[in-house]
Parts: C-alpha cells; sequence; structure tokens
C-alpha cells in the first residue's frame, strides 16, 4: 500500500501555550487532552484520489506523550466516499505504514471511528476548527519581531514528521467526549499549526 498526502495541520490542547510534549516534557496538567486535525489538500492512497477530506482525532494521552497508550476518537468528515474512508483509516490507524504508522503506534485503543461535519478553515496559522457540535477550536499565531510565524522545529515529538510548526494560541477550544473522560472550554490555551507531506 502506498500514499502521498499533501495538507495542513491545526492541533490543539489543554496545556498552557507552549504544549510540552512537543519537547518531550510531561503534559502541564500530568494528562493532555487533545483534537489533531491533518485537511489533506491534495493525496492519493493506492492511486485513489482522497484531496479535501479531513481526518482528526480527539485524544486523551495519560502522561509523557512519548510513552502511548493514547485513548482516540477518530472522526472522518461526512462528504468522504466509502472508498476513501476505508483508504484513510488504512493510512491513520498504521496499517499503511511509513510516517503515520509512527505516530498510530501511540494510540493504545480507538474508542469510537464516526462521520461528522467537520469545517477546517486553517490557513497560515489562523483559522477554525469545527467537528460536529461538540468540538471547536479557533487559532490565532504568534509572530516575531520581523510579523512571521513564530515557529518551532526538530523536535522529539511531531504530528508532522519533517516539518516546522507554527506556534499559536486558542482563543476558543471546546470539546466533549464522555467516552475519553474528556470536557472543555477553555481560553488561550496551547495550539499549534503546520502543512505535512507524507509519503509511504
Amino acid at each position: 500500500m502506498s500514499y502521498h498526502l499533501e495538507g495542513r495541520l491545526l492541533e490543539v490542547c489543554n496545556c498552557n501555550v507552549l504544549c510540552p510534549c512537543w519537547i518531550g516534557e510531561d503534559p502541564d496538567n500530568r494528562t493532555c487532552d487533545t483534537i489533531i486535525a491533518w485537511h489533506i489538500d491534495r493525496g492519493t492512497v493506492d492511486g485513489l484520489d482522497v484531496g479535501g477530506n479531513t481526518v482528526a482525532a480527539v485524544a486523551h494521552v495519560p502522561g509523557n506523550i512519548l510513552a502511548g497508550n493514547w485513548r482516540a476518537a477518530i472522526f472522518l468528515n461526512e462528504e468522504a466516499s466509502a472508498e476513501q474512508e476505508v483508504a484513510l483509516l488504512r493510512v491513520y490507524t498504521g496499517q499503511a505504514g511509513g510516517p503515520v504508522a509512527d505516530l498510530a503506534a501511540l494510540i493504545g485503543e480507538v474508542v469510537s471511528v464516526q462521520r461528522a461535519p467537520i469545517r477546517f478553515t486553517v490557513d497560515e496559522g489562523k483559522g477554525e476548527l469545527a467537528i460536529g457540535s461538540d468540538y471547536f477550536a479557533e487559532l490565532e499565531p504568534y509572530r516575531g519581531t520581523t510579523g512571521g510565524q513564530t515557529t518551532l522545529s526538530d523536535t522529539v515529538f511531531s504530528t508532522v514528521p519533517g516539518a516546522p510548526v507554527f506556534v499559536g494560541k486558542a482563543p476558543t477550544y471546546r470539546s466533549r467526549n464522555p467516552a475519553l473522560g474528556i470536557d472543555l472550554d477553555l481560553k488561550n490555551h496551547n495550539a499549534l499549526q503546520s502543512t505535512f507531506v507524507f509519503d509511504a
């Protein structure tokens, strides 16, 4: 199985700014409740066009992120075809190997896989993510003295291996998933944005 995926990442969590998980330290609250969303602008899986779709993981990380044992709910935008769903789930559950498999290996339990309306408008460090009615996040980037986006790179952990990540904050972050024990309504916590190219 082969894939080539290009797109944009949004990650938000209940850690303060900046999330210590990316440098291998324990999360600020000892556990981390996060949403990670990959919007695929263009890409194929075994020749099947999967561009325009979004895959998201709502996850509870029980301790240090590198130790794994995450519990996660996986979401796919409702417009995806049945063939696209099968292909993307094979990639994002690690069955297709490659860089995504290394990340998927950190998930110890998937509590649900479902379709949902997903809105992903993040571009150049700013925008919004909404998944159904239970998940919503805004993102605003931090900027340096020249106006460029503040960048994090060469980290021990990454949800977009090989790519720099733009540091930001979430003016609003709401997430509710009883199966994961998540019920959050936060202001100005950690958010990160990036682009990705995954090949396998």
